[in-house]
């Protein structure tokens, strides 16, 4: 998704999906066109304390510039959610950046602005920018 990390050695696509496929919480859905991968969500099924139930955390959203504004990313969200009904979350989650003024347009439309903000303690600040 970036092209460099700033002072660190960029991750290749492979270390990527490598690190993702060992981990046995993290969950991906593709939209892809045969074998043409066009967008990606990154999600995990937490458990959620006050409300005694579990929800979904959407890490990553990601359309592959040349199909952005085809609704990839709507269709991403909305299987999510029918996957959230399915599991009985409590919610569905994200972030998002500040600066990503396409993303936040979408999620204006398609969301309610939750009732709290997002803070972050950088452990290490040239990975995490």
């Amino acid at each position: 998704m970036r092209d460099t990390l700033t002072g660190s050695r960029p991750a290749s696509g492979a270390d990527a999906a490598a690190m993702l496929a060992a981990d046995l919480r993290t969950e991906i859905l593709v939209a892809s066109e045969g074998e043409e991968l066009l967008a990606f969500a990154i999600f995990f099924d937490l458990p959620e304390a006050v409300f005694a139930r579990r929800c979904g955390a959407l890490d990553d959203l990601f359309v592959r510039p040349d199909r952005r504004g085809q609704g990839l990313a709507r269709a991403l969200v909305d299987a999510l959610c029918a996957i959230g009904r399915e599991r009985r979350w409590s919610h569905l989650r994200w972030i998002v950046p500040e600066a990503d003024r396409g993303a936040i347009a979408l999620y204006e439309r398609i969301a309610e602005q939750a009732d709290w903000r997002s803070y972050v303690i950088r452990l290490d600040r040239d990975a995490s920018l």
